[in-house]
């Protein structure tokens, strides 16, 4: 027991938390490259008993230990129902997190990433190894006539830089930005600010991402006007907004996975008999899917209209577990199941009420931003624990009132 003692109070928590999450971070930096992993299984079983054993070294209440023995339960329950262990994992990587400084962790995972996407922007530019740009079809046409009359798309090239795809480069810059501005959010003038925008504009040429660019855009422009504002970094309605954001972006998620076959036949009769045929609740869902280029009408696109909320069951099944579509809240309920996806909405309220006692105006903002380019991309629901760095956010703020921590500094 005294060498246990010893070992707890001492740095090897530490350094399993931060070998456990340098590990993860260099598996997505592979994962975007055009690299593949052949051992990507066991180093995610490597990841998990770093976490594990980060966390029986941790000091926990009688009830942070009920909640997360809850949890794992449940988690449990998932893996034996799909056959996918990736909410174990994600339990047991956040509960790890106690301990840990937030800004530590959210600045290692920047500069780890920022150097994975270097080097990889770099062997590409070089021609060493990837491919700088890709030629393909990028839906940006008419529906009508690449879908329903069956005319080729129109193909386009654009920039990947090493990353396989366009998208993935300017969600990658996106997430550089937000995590080193939460990092840095004190520090940042305006016409650093400006700098970041004119990069976004660069990426945005390279890729043509709209979602990317935009999200990037807002939050730029948000935390320019929190960081001179203090007014709006303490007033209680700001985070009154992050929360009826969060409900819009889940309530309009759910409405497409109900609606989604209904939305396609709308557009469907707009193209072959002139009118939609439907009410003005579908119709305005199909004006809003051709903004989000056929997001909605994808989940209808498949023969057992995967995605679709008649697909969703409480803890999901195996077959859910290799499907893919943008829509990230979606693909939480589609692919976890009813009840995990309840969970992590709950998590996600019990975070915001966190951030709100504690002032974290740009960790709002954060939360804002990443609810809504989550309706519409799945980067962050995904079996990379790498990707999602709001999760050690979540970590952090969870279980306890975090001392001396207000306005976020």
């Amino acid at each position: 027991m005294e060498l246990y003692r010893r070992v707890k109070r001492g740095k090897v928590p530490w350094y399993l938390f931060y070998i456990g999450l340098t590990i993860e971070l260099l598996i997505v930096v592979i994962d975007k490259s055009n690299c593949t992993n052949p051992i990507e299984g066991r180093l995610f079983q490597l990841t998990f008993l770093l976490f594990f054993l980060k966390l029986m070294l941790t000091t926990y209440g009688r009830k942070e230990w009920c909640v997360i023995l809850a949890l794992e339960t449940v988690a449990v329950v998932s893996y034996r129902v799909t056959g996918a262990n990736d909410l174990i994992r994600l339990v047991t990587f956040v509960a790890a997190c106690r301990d840990i400084p937030l800004r530590q962790m959210v600045k290692y995972a920047f500069y780890v990433t920022l150097a994975g996407c270097t080097v990889i922007v770099m062997l590409a530019v070089t021609g060493i190894y990837g491919e700088m740009s890709l030629t393909q079809a990028y839906g940006r046409q008419d529906l009508g006539s690449t879908v329903y009359i069956g005319v080729e798309a129109a193909k386009e090239t654009r920039y990947t830089l090493g990353m396989g795809h366009p998208n993935a480069l300017s969600c990658m810059f996106l997430m550089l930005v937000v995590m080193g501005v939460y990092v840095w959010f004190w520090n940042l003038k305006w016409y650093l600010y400006l700098f970041l925008l004119l990069l976004n504009a660069g990426v945005y040429v390279l890729t043509g991402s709209k979602t990317s660019m935009l999200i990037t855009t807002a939050f730029l422009a948000g935390a320019c006007i929190l960081r001179y504002c203090e007014f709006l970094r303490r007033n209680a309605l700001s985070y009154l907004m992050g929360f009826l954001v969060f409900v819009l972006c889940i309530g309009f998620s759910v409405d497409a996975a109900v609606y989604a076959k209904r939305v396609r036949d709308v557009q469907w009769n707009e193209f072959y008999y002139g009118e939609p045929r439907d009410n003005a609740h579908i119709v305005a869902l199909s004006r809003i899917d051709r903004q989000l280029s056929g997001r909605i009408v994808s989940l209808a696109g498949t023969t057992d209209r995967e995605g679709m909320i008649h697909t969703w069951s409480l803890f999901s099944e195996p077959d859910n577990m290799g499907y893919y579509f943008d829509m990230g809240w979606v693909k939480i309920f589609y692919r976890y199941g009813i009840i995990p996806g309840i969970l992590y909405l709950m998590a996600q309220l019990v975070f915001l009420w966190k951030l709100y006692k504690q002032k974290d105006a740009c960790g709002l903002l954060v939360f804002m931003i990443l609810t809504v380019y989550t309706v519409v991309e799945a980067h962050l629901i995904s079996v990379y624990i790498g990707r999602n760095f709001m999760l050690m956010m979540m970590g952090y703020y969870f279980l306890t009132d975090p001392p001396g921590c207000r306005d976020g500094k």
